[in-house]
């Protein structure tokens, strides 16, 4: 009889056998990462495997070395590709090989870290201050690890409307206080804000989007005489959020010109910075980002632009006790206590929605302590220049032109010969898109600028070579003279 027949639980019987699997798991993955390269960026997943991935819940359990055979023949062929050096579509990170192998670690530790008196909430106030240190802002700011950007502008913004409504919304609602609460961004904002004002019960009528100058960022004039007009018409004016790289182009607002205004009109000024945040590390964007210090609030990622494996997000806020005021919510369960295991003071779910909450300090700790700032500095920069060079080769081309100015990292571009309408340049881009993802050589995504239909790169790949983006530029001009003659 064996123990697990007498003792029911999960652990292995064979623990040899899961170290001799657990090495191979090590082995797939280095090799793994070290050849990516070789494989394709992309290929969808088959039909075959997409019914196999639909079958019922199994009642009795395969062996280890069956379920790790399983994973390599069904699910590893087909990620998104995002760890590849020539995947640029959307805003995605690559994640780095001994980042997979911290997020293990954690995993092994499987801390709880929405309270309570251990290590890994110590490990979080440390990368939290890290945070601040690095983006210069005020060293006295609170701060929360999230699962994203999304999550942090959420934070962000429900402790915005908790100081303007003087704390009331969390015991009367909105309908109470706040019921014409409006939030202010350029026309350039992420659709996360305007979750953001859904969920919090504002609505989406209640995002004012301001105008975009021909630098994409929001327009000073415009958005003042849009707080003025709403306060005329009776409405309640509480934040404004400025853009630390753009999602569209990666523009990077005015922030003392904001925050000019959200002092005059005593508005909350919060910052979006998913992946720009990390450009303050950068003398070059010193004049750029000059003015991030002054926000009440900052929202950003290290699963972008600081390469980690996914998920974690942050937000910092100026302002501690209204952090905190906005959240924390301890019922008899959750008491603290003196000594013990509930001693640790201020809870991070105090400070956020989850209660319970993953170790994702651990990777981000880790990794700082591996590569240092010095070493994100190069790497940053070095995806800036690729952009810039990019746009140079896109420049020398007579048939692409690009959309908007390359302000950081992000280059929106097309194939335009000059005789088409916008529909067919539209429709051309859009096959062109298509193709190349579907060739494997490279992906970047889509979007819209001013109206234009626009191809675009957003180079957060720490894994990318300049000669990447040559390969991408003869792969475009391939392409498009196939679809061109077809």
């Amino acid at each position: 009889m064996t123990q697990n027949s007498t003792n029911p639980n999960l652990d292995p019987e064979d623990w040899d056998q899961v170290k001799k699997i657990g090495y191979e798991m090590i082995d797939l993955l280095v090799e793994y990462h070290k050849s990516v390269a070789e494989r394709p960026v992309w290929q969808p997943t088959p039909q075959d495997v997409k019914d196999m991935l639909q079958e019922p819940v199994p009642e009795k359990g395969s062996s280890l070395r069956e379920v790790f055979e399983e994973f390599k023949t069904i699910i590893l062929p087909y990620p998104t590709g995002n760890i590849h050096p020539r995947f640029w579509g959307w805003v995605h990170g690559t994640g780095t090989t001994t980042g997979a192998l911290f997020e293990l670690l954690a995993a092994t530790m499987n801390p709880n870290t929405g309270g309570r008196e251990h290590v890994a909430n110590y490990v979080e106030r440390q990368v939290v201050a890290w945070s601040r240190e690095m983006l210069s802002f005020d060293p006295n700011a609170s701060g929360l690890l999230t699962s994203g950007c999304s999550m942090a502008n959420l934070t962000g913004l429900a402790v915005a409307r908790h100081v303007k409504s003087e704390g009331k919304v969390r015991s009367d609602g909105l309908i109470q206080n706040g019921s014409k609460f409006t939030v202010y961004g350029s026309d350039q904002l992420h659709s996360s804000i305007q979750k953001a004002a859904e969920v919090l019960g504002l609505g989406a009528t209640a995002l004012r989007i301001i105008p975009s100058n021909d630098r994409y960022q929001i327009d000073l004039d415009f958005l003042k005489n849009a707080i003025i007009s709403d306060i005329e018409e009776g409405f309640v004016p509480f934040a404004v959020v400025g853009n630390a790289g753009s999602v569209n182009t990666g523009a990077i607002d005015d922030f003392e010109g904001i925050a000019n205004i959200c002092t005059q009109y005593e508005l909350w000024f919060h910052i979006d910075g998913a992946f720009g945040a990390f450009a303050k590390l950068l003398p070059e964007y010193e004049g750029a980002m000059q003015g991030l210090e002054l926000a009440d609030s900052i929202a950003f990622d290290m699963h972008k632009w600081m390469y980690m494996p996914y998920e974690i997000g942050c937000i910092l806020v100026k302002h501690p006790d209204a952090h905190r005021a906005a959240f924390t919510l301890r019922p008899e369960y959750l008491s603290q206590e003196v000594r013990g295991l509930a001693s640790f003071d201020k809870w991070p779910t105090e400070y956020g929605v989850e209660l319970s909450r993953g170790f994702r300090a651990l990777k981000a700790w880790m990794s700082i302590k591996e590569h240092g700032v010095a070493k994100y500095r190069e790497v940053l920069l070095k995806n800036v220049h690729q952009a810039r060079y990019l746009e140079s080769l896109i420049e020398k081309t007579d048939q692409f032109e690009v959309l908007a100015p390359v302000s950081l990292n992000v280059v929106c571009f097309r194939y335009n010969p000059g005789n088409l309408s916008e529909k067919e340049l539209e429709e051309f881009n859009t096959e062109l898109l298509l193709r190349v993802q579907e060739s494997g050589i490279a992906v970047f995504s889509s979007t819209s600028v001013k109206g234009k239909y626009a191809l675009r790169v957003a180079n957060t790949n720490q894994r990318s070579t300049y000669s990447d983006f040559d390969l991408l530029l003869s792969t475009l001009i391939e392409f498009s003279g196939l679809i061109a003659s077809s």
